[in-house]
């Protein structure tokens, strides 16, 4: 595994659970707005962590941590997911995949195979912007066919966007309730200006945590999802 980082524990990252992060290096997507440009611009890339370390780590850990999130960068793009992700089931982990979706057959191996228990994918943007937001030839098709092997595979998951308010509208946004269906999970967070994968000046108007999710486009959000049984909330900074 081309692991980039690793975060020893944390409470909020796998619901209900203490867990690990292991950040794989490497995407094939270049959204603007990422805020971990040193798994995603090979001109960034630090020194790769030994697997075996880190697997270690985890074994003595394994009775004191319940869950690993793998994220990245983008996970479905590691050869060795597969026999990685057995070794994590081995040592009876939870394990949570952060994906971007553009990979639906390696979707379709891991969770076939019983080795992901939670799967959260990041939703862009409406289709019709997606190559624009990703800067990839990505095709909508693939994200509706990833989101639809995810909802059919019985697992915890969730869809997320990062608003990212200095290209995205609340028109936007509101394009994005078709890719939804009743049952899902939604989350609309906000997006981080600073650190990111391209240098974004932060819009003069951006809302402050409490005012993003208590402005307009959050409020209707989460009252067509109401109406429509999507559970929709909102991650604030």
């Amino acid at each position: 595994m081309k692991i980039g980082g690793f975060q020893k524990f944390s409470l909020l990252d796998y619901p209900g659970h203490l867990a690990a992060i292991v950040f794989t290096q490497g995407c094939n997507f270049r959204c603007p707005y990422c805020h971990n440009p040193a798994l995603v611009d090979v001109k960034r890339y630090g020194q790769l962590l030994n697997t075996e370390t880190v697997l270690r780590f985890l074994y003595r850990r394994r009775k004191k941590l319940g869950a690993v999130v793998l994220t990245g960068g983008e996970p479905t793009l590691q050869e060795d997911l597969k026999p990685f992700l057995k070794l994590l089931k081995a040592m009876r982990y939870k394990v949570k995949l952060d994906t971007n979706g553009s990979l639906p057959e390696v979707l379709q191996e891991v969770l076939d195979a019983g080795l992901v228990d939670y799967v959260a994918m990041d939703l862009k943007a409406p289709l019709h912007l997606y190559q624009l937001v990703t800067k990839s030839s990505i095709a909508g098709d693939t994200i509706k066919a990833s989101m639809e092997i995810i909802r059919r595979s019985g697992v915890f998951y969730e869809f997320r966007n990062t608003f990212f308010d200095a290209l995205l509208s609340a028109r936007d946004l509101a394009d994005m309730q078709e890719l939804l269906r009743p049952g899902d999970k939604f989350f609309v967070q906000e997006c981080r200006y600073g650190a990111t994968l391209e240098a974004i000046d932060k819009p003069q108007n951006q809302q402050t945590p409490d005012s993003f999710s208590e402005s307009a486009v959050c409020r209707e959000l989460i009252g067509w999802g109401k109406s429509h049984h999507v559970n929709v909330s909102v991650r604030s900074l």
